[in-house]
């Protein structure tokens, strides 16, 4: 497992549910809990109005299996709390995961009844990871799926990921990585950074003008400290005296002044004139407050260079999570057989069987459809992409996925997917997926 040497990571075991681990004292006892069992992770929908969503959480997650094992204090709790018993307890005591797992990789493009991840071991192994796991997948997914929207609308100028006062502050980390992968170019999140080996940025918020006695000495203290290439937040009392300021200190090497309120269209671009004006030409434009994808969007025709985002991201963006579910789809029977299984109930249905993912594209690299098989996998008709890769085999972690490299990985394969998209995914468009979801049966 690759993690980053500043960060040792916790156990995981109790970030679950109680009637996951009374369930397995059950199958236990019925003998039913060492079948061989395949579980599926999937959305059946797509938050209303939104036509993709992106994968991500995948190597939090595998980490995370990867230390979900119960200790003494974990295992005193249950015993005196009377959560399970003698039975059980003598089976946690000796729990790790021993099983496989493959999914969709982090970054990309996922739609509804997608088989985002798969995971095969015994039922009592897998059953046991299905909080933990829907509370990584569907936190981290609902944030980047918000951060692509958001890097699409931004049209190549970057972001910056500045969130964590916003939520709970895990969350916060755990968001600033998954707008990395989904496109963002930085984070104000120092955890993010020694966790995770992400670009973290940050120079000032009012306090510090406040702080001064004139807003001239807080600038001087800053660039004497920070050099002249900081970016100077200009709009704490008068914006145009602020960037005259700024430029009288700093001269044309100032790197940017930021803007956090008032109409920011139509400050940027009388800001931009005073800046050429002033003979700051590449002095650039840092805009925040209260940005979404639509904001974004809206500030396209403005001559802004980058954005700031925070409330707005770390809240998926109207669409907090990602509402995956985690059903068993598969399992064996006494003669060691799978057979399918599924749940029929009205609106929560499932479908019973062992997926196989394929991503149709046209002679342009371009998606067509999302094409799973059901006990089978797809045919490939030579410009088609698998979808499904393996992370964990016998509960090793397969190479590649967690740690710094994950996240790099993730980011460019989300870069790819966004390409494979019809561009209309790009637009903000309302209405059904970008691309619909095929079920083949043997």
């Amino acid at each position: 497992m690759s993690t980053s040497a500043g960060w040792d990571h916790p156990r995981t075991s109790f970030y679950t549910d109680h009637y996951e681990l009374t369930m397995l004292q059950a199958a236990l006892h019925s003998g039913a809990a060492h079948r061989r069992s395949v579980f599926e992770a999937f959305a059946r929908r797509l938050p209303d109005g939104r036509r993709y969503g992106i994968v991500a959480g995948t190597g939090r997650l595998l980490e995370g299996i990867a230390n979900f094992r119960f200790g003494e204090a974990e295992l005193e709790f249950l015993e005196r709390t009377h959560v399970v018993n003698r039975e059980t307890l003598e089976y946690l005591a000796s729990y790790k995961f021993s099983g496989d797992i493959w999914g969709y990789a982090e970054g990309d493009a996922y739609f509804p009844n997608s088989p985002i991840l798969i995971v095969e071991a015994s039922f009592a192994e897998a059953c046991m990871l299905e909080t933990y796991l829907l509370s990584v997948l569907n936190h981290d997914t609902a944030i980047a799926s918000a951060a692509s929207r958001m890097v699409s609308a931004a049209g190549g100028r970057p972001c910056i990921e500045m969130g964590s006062r916003r939520t709970h502050e895990e969350a916060a980390t755990a968001s600033a990585r998954a707008a990395i992968i989904a496109g963002f170019d930085s984070t104000s999140n120092l955890e993010a950074g020694i966790r995770y080996g992400v670009k973290t940025v940050g120079t000032a918020a009012h306090s510090f003008t406040l702080l001064h006695d004139t807003e001239r000495e807080a600038f001087e203290a800053q660039i004497a400290s920070l050099g002249e290439g900081t970016s100077l937040l200009v709009d704490t009392y008068d914006v145009e005296k602020a960037v005259r300021t700024a430029v009288d200190l700093a001269g044309p090497r100032l790197g940017a002044v930021r803007l956090d309120s008032g109409d920011l269209v139509a400050q940027a671009q009388w800001v931009r004139r005073l800046l050429d004006d002033l003979g700051n030409e590449h002095t650039k434009i840092v805009v925040t407050s209260d940005l979404d994808e639509y904001a974004i969007a809206a500030l396209q025709s403005a001559p802004v260079d980058s954005y700031g985002v925070g409330t707005s991201l770390v809240t998926g963006s109207g669409a907090p999570t990602a509402s995956m579910v985690y059903k068993l789809v598969s399992r064996t029977d006494d003669d060691g057989n799978f057979v399918s299984v599924a749940k029929a109930a009205k609106n929560k249905a499932s479908v019973g069987g062992r997926k196989y993912a394929l991503r149709k594209l046209d002679e342009r690299g371009r998606a067509t459809a999302e094409v799973v098989g059901v006990g089978h996998r797809p045919e490939d008709d030579g410009n088609d992409r698998p979808l499904l890769q393996q992370f964990m085999k016998n509960g090793e972690l397969l190479p590649g996925w967690t740690g710094h490299e994950g996240v790099l990985r993730a980011r460019q394969r989300h870069a790819d997917s966004m390409a494979e998209l019809p561009p209309v995914v790009n637009r903000l468009q309302r209405g059904e997926p970008a691309i619909p979801t095929l079920y083949e049966d043997n």
